[in-house]
């Protein structure tokens, strides 16, 4: 099968001639129509995992599935070959990814993919919004509170805002000038990122925030605690979080949680912005643009013919 993968951490990923993969019995043999681009791909490839965790080469990159299932293990009951399916899929080692026309995954992190969802959107969906949907959920946002999102119109933060104002919350969320009036569709307040930025969250919440979603990292994570209400919480994608005071996100893999995500999207609670697509062969290009980037919405790469998004024709 066709994969894009690495030889060793630091190499630049390469279309490759892979075996197909094996199947257990608890598992689904998922063929791909498209997958999406996140930047845990880019961090994953260049090492940000060595040491951390079990590393197998050659290493495929990826985590967002979408496709058909061709084949069910032994002990799968809930899905069939032909059913339209998504998941995050992340094992407890890496380097089984999902740049690839043939993915095994787990039964656990499958969920039926909704059927108004085109392909792309799908593609789009599972590593970014899971992020997003257990993010709110972790900080415990509700009706009434009000919720920082740091990077608000990318990937993770547009389904955030999403989910957050379902769940009955007011978003204020930071973004590009760009990408304001996209945040305004949303249902969030928008604010530039940048010096002076406590001081416009203020302006918005003078009491501060009860919540705080920092999908950046670095300066942003030591300004986020100073912009909460006392008893606020805040979470982060940093791992540094715990040392600001609040909860280290890492997205796990749930088929249960992403059919609730499913249905939110069925129901037109949340929408998928996929801005960019590449061909799987041109995976590079795409990673390149992702790590410059910084606009709205998901990038997503093409493996079965699907039609295509570029923003410059």
């Amino acid at each position: 099968m066709k994969a894009i993968a690495i030889d060793r951490y630091g190499d630049e990923p390469r279309l490759m001639d892979l075996p197909e993969p094996l199947m257990g019995p608890d598992q689904v043999l998922v063929r791909q129509k498209a997958t999406g681009v996140n930047p845990a791909d880019w961090k994953s490839a260049g090492g940000a995992l060595e040491g951390r965790y079990e590393a197998r080469f050659p290493f495929v990159l990826g985590w967002d599935v979408a496709g058909v299932v061709e084949q069910v293990g032994t002990s799968v009951t809930e899905f069939a070959v032909g059913d339209e399916v998504i998941a995050y899929h992340r094992e407890d080692f890496v380097g089984r990814g999902t740049y690839a026309e043939l993915v095994a995954v787990p039964a656990r992190e499958l969920a039926l993919k909704p059927t108004g969802l085109s392909w792309l959107e799908a593609a789009a969906l599972p590593a970014a919004g899971m992020t997003a949907y257990q993010a709110v959920r972790l900080l415990g946002v509700g009706s009434g509170d009000t919720l920082l999102v740091h990077a608000a119109a990318g990937g993770v933060g547009s389904v955030a805002v999403q989910v957050a104002k379902a769940f009955g919350a007011r978003i204020i969320g930071t973004a590009g000038a760009g990408n304001h009036e996209y945040l305004h569709s949303l249902g969030a307040e928008p604010i530039a990122y940048g010096e002076g930025l406590a001081d416009r969250v203020r302006a918005l919440a003078p009491g501060g925030v009860d919540a705080v979603l920092d999908l950046v990292g670095g300066d942003t994570l030591e300004l986020s605690p100073k912009l909460l209400a006392p008893g606020g919480r805040l979470a982060s994608i940093s791992p540094m979080a715990p040392e600001a005071g609040g909860r280290h996100l890492f997205v796990r893999p749930d088929g249960t949680d992403l059919s609730r995500l499913a249905a939110m999207v069925e129901a037109g609670t949340v929408k998928i912005t996929v801005t960019r697509t590449y061909p799987l062969e041109e995976a590079n290009e795409a990673l390149r643009l992702l790590q410059t980037n910084h606009g709205r919405g998901k990038i997503v790469l093409t493996i079965d013919p699907l039609p295509m998004i570029d923003p410059a024709l």
